[in-house]
């Protein structure tokens, strides 16, 4: 507790920062879940105080995140397709299923399997990444643009037909749950089928609607429609929104871009009298257990949805490590993954008891609560607290709200998820593998087919294919080079025959790592530590590449971020007998010779020493 309150002030500013920040996205994506603004706002309130309290990463400031709440979005569809249209109904199932998520990664946690979350590598995350973006961009467009499915009459009449046939195929199965024969019984058949009224077929027709136009491929068969459709005043709104968040980054990042776009645009429409659609109504008052999670739960309905629930606990601590990894080389410190992935499952946990939705670690919030002054667990907590506040103060104001202002900001929000580094270098990587006569790059297959996959397919499937394809590349890949196992773990270096020559008077000025193996997805977390390795008093660093046969795109940019931070330290980097297929890789994307010089590349170490003899001065 003493740690906790170390640092009160700093956590302070930055915990109240950190949480006016997450306001607008913690409302736009409650919208965009399909469960409405609430949801979103409680899922940021709690998930940002108890993975503050009970996780493994002092800065880190979670709540609903992108990846999240696209996967959410999957999720309450299917649901609520099931349900017959009605929320209310479905709500306890999918608020099961996020209760479930949060416990398989409390599960996670405590087997200690968040060291083995480095294992995904890189194409997939990118690949899953960028298709968040296309996803979100794609289903905003049409809010955007005021377009409604359920609203448009001759869209909606097209499915009277398959409504009829799904509520008599719902009489039917509730004849067959009876043990009604209805071959023998067809009065009673009759007599339901009459009770139905046009109310009951305009509703189904348009929970069908909605669903037809649901998802990127959706949003896009539905676009047409949209555009014959327009609302102006619903576009401006959003235009406007997005011309703000990017406008006002130029003139000055200390005040969230996001949060005066909000502001403005919703005074602007307020204040105007403009006839505009605003969100849900934010209900005022603490917020209060969903018990109906208990007092309706039936194994049946949750069975189907039990691998999307470890699909999203998986996505959620792959997001919540990551931010964890960004927060600790921004304040140098090491978090705890397992208890991370505890304290974010308690969170996600306790928010879905309240009715809000999954979320993760936040890399824009945890930076901003760093650079504001947060330090320890407190500034996580604050943020949660302060946003319970605004839900208490402001809840009836928020309400007010356009829906098209919150569409604007997560049009943005897309825009900036998506992984541009990846898809930079889809020209420059190299093409290793053959499908008849074409040549294709391997890293760039597999990122692809996870972004089309989860796109236009299924967010959960593409990731396990994605990993299947990565997991039999590489193997294929390791199998023709090398059978020896890697090398390159930060141990005490034990020096090769060749280096008994060394002058003794340089060894503090410098320093020799040996990479022995491949250095691919499974090992870059251990290569990130070489840094740490570094004794201060060295100048130099002399990396023999002689028994590194292979480097896949994650140790690709695993050696280019090592490189970089020894470039600002202003310690030079020499390599001695660097293979083909890495100095291939390197070359791509001209780490050689923008940091390596190709004159700081040996062909073996004599040669090398000798440079070092002639430009290495004995400074201790």
């Amino acid at each position: 507790m003493k740690n906790l309150f170390s640092n009160i002030k700093g956590d302070a500013f930055g915990g109240i920062t950190a949480g006016i920040v997450a306001l607008p996205l913690a409302l736009a994506f409650g919208v965009s879940s399909g469960l409405g603004p609430t949801a979103g706002l409680y899922g940021a309130i709690f998930i940002s105080f108890f993975a503050a309290l009970f996780g493994g990463t002092n800065t880190q400031i979670s709540g609903p995140t992108a990846p999240m709440t696209a996967v959410s979005m999957v999720v309450i569809a299917g649901i609520i397709a099931t349900n017959d249209g009605d929320i209310s109904k479905a709500l306890p199932t999918i608020l099961t299923v996020f209760l479930l998520a949060g416990i398989m990664q409390i599960a996670l946690g405590i087997l200690g399997l968040g060291k083995y979350i480095r294992y995904i590598p890189y194409p997939v995350v990118s690949g899953f990444m960028t298709a968040i973006g296309v996803i979100i961009l794609f289903t905003q467009i049409l809010p955007s643009l005021g377009y409604y499915p359920k609203e448009d009459k001759v869209f909606v009449e097209q499915f009277k037909p398959l409504a009829e046939e799904a509520i008599l195929e719902n009489i039917l199965k509730e004849e067959a749950g009876e043990g009604i024969l209805v071959l023998e019984n067809f009065k009673e058949t009759i007599n339901r089928a009459q009770d139905i009224s046009q109310a009951d077929i305009l509703k189904e027709s348009q929970t069908l609607a909605a669903k037809k136009a649901s998802g990127a491929l959706g949003a896009i068969k539905a676009l047409p429609r949209a555009l014959k459709q327009i609302n102006w005043l619903e576009l401006i709104l959003a235009l406007g929104t997005i011309f703000i968040i990017y406008g006002f980054k130029r003139i000055t990042k200390a005040v969230p871009s996001t949060l005066v776009a909000l502001v403005v645009m919703s005074g602007i429409a307020v204040g105007f009298g403009l006839n505009y659609r605003p969100i849900e109504e934010i209900p005022s008052g603490l917020p209060l257990p969903n018990l109906e999670i208990i007092t309706a739960f039936k194994l049946g309905n949750i069975t189907p949805h039990i691998f999307t629930a470890l699909t999203l606990a998986l996505l959620g601590a792959i997001d919540s490590l990551l931010t964890s990894v960004v927060a600790d080389n921004m304040t140098k410190t090491k978090h705890k993954p397992n208890k991370e992935l505890v304290g974010q499952g308690i969170g996600n946990s306790v928010a879905a008891i309240f009715g809000g939705i999954p979320g993760a670690g936040a890399t824009i919030r945890t930076v901003v609560n760093i650079t504001s002054g947060g330090k320890t667990k407190l500034s996580g907590m604050i943020a949660g607290i302060m946003l319970l506040i605004i839900l208490l103060g402001l809840g009836p104001i928020a309400s007010k709200i356009p829906a098209a202002v919150l569409a604007g900001i997560l049009i943005t929000v897309g825009i900036g998820v998506m992984d541009y580094k990846g898809l930079k270098a889809i020209p420059s990587l190299p093409k290793d593998t053959k499908f008849g006569p074409l040549k294709v790059s391997s890293e760039v297959l597999i990122m692809l087919t996870v972004l089309i996959l989860s796109t236009f397919w299924n967010l959960v499937y593409a990731v396990g294919i994605g990993l299947v394809i990565a997991s039999l590349m590489f193997m294929k890949q390791i199998g023709d080079l090398t059978a020896e196992r890697s090398g390159v773990k930060p141990l005490k270096e034990e020096a090769w025959d060749d280096e008994s020559d060394f002058p003794v008077n340089l060894k503090e000025e410098v320093f020799i790592k040996h990479l022995k193996g491949p250095l691919f997805f499974g090992t870059t977390s251990d290569f990130q530590q070489l840094t740490s390795q570094i004794p201060d008093t060295a100048s130099t660093v002399i990396i023999r590449l002689g028994r590194m046969q292979y480097m896949d795109q994650s140790g690709l940019y695993a050696m280019e971020d090592m490189l970089q931070e020894l470039s600002k330290k202003h310690i030079e980097v020499l390599f001695v007998n660097l293979l083909k297929q890495p100095k291939y890789m390197m070359e791509r994307i001209d780490i050689i010779p923008d940091l390596i010089p190709r004159e700081h590349i040996f062909k073996d170490f004599k040669s090398c020493l000798k440079w070092i003899k002639a430009n290495v001065k004995d400074v201790y």
